[in-house]
């Protein structure tokens, strides 16, 4: 759970500035988007050998496997979310006087805010599928490791269990961001 956590705080850490630079500047659009297309074709369990190699073994690079993974529907929401804003509004509060800041703080964001939710929900449950992909392939303590020697030991019992806990996990990151969500309509 640590490395799923850190993972999708990582993801949602990078996704959202670079998802506002992408809406809001055709130029980064045009240079990023290219790339961050591309990053979805490599599969996660093939890049979780090397960030092994680069960043060694522990959190750290099971953190960042999770990131990747949380990252995409992040980015694509939070674009998504900016781009599909009212130009009136927009215009309007341009008019008003207000400043880039302003319009972030005040219009942008709570505007967008379903949408990069919806995505912060998508890309949290992600973050498990993350963990459990990183400490296959590189080791750990956690629910992906014990998957690792069940499957070794032929323990389906075990194999079912450790599964169904990995679904409430994920079914728990989804229910929290809903709440947020939901708590974020009423005001």
């Amino acid at each position: 759970m640590w490395e799923a956590l850190a993972g999708g705080g990582l993801g949602i850490a990078v996704a959202l500035p670079l998802g506002y630079l992408i809406a809001r500047s055709e130029l980064a659009a045009a240079a990023l988007q290219p790339y961050v297309a591309a990053s979805q074709a490599v599969p996660a369990v093939a890049l979780a050998p090397l960030f092994a190699l680069w960043l060694g073994y522990g959190l750290l690079p099971i953190a960042v496997l999770c990131a990747l993974l949380v990252f995409f529907p992040i980015l694509v929401n939070t674009v998504l979310g900016l781009r599909s804003l009212d130009p009136d509004v927009m215009g309007a509060a341009r008019v008003d006087g207000v400043g880039r800041w302003g319009m972030l703080w005040y219009i942008e964001l709570p505007l967008a805010l379903p949408s990069i939710l919806a995505g912060v929900r998508n890309g949290l449950t992600l973050s498990i599928t993350g963990a459990v992909v990183g400490e296959f392939v590189m080791g750990g303590e956690g629910l992906g490791q014990l998957l690792t020697i069940q499957r070794q030991e032929a323990d389906t019992e075990g194999l079912f269990a450790t599964l169904v806990m990995l679904c409430l996990l994920a079914a728990c990151q989804y229910t929290v961001v809903r709440l947020a969500e939901k708590l974020v309509q009423r005001d």
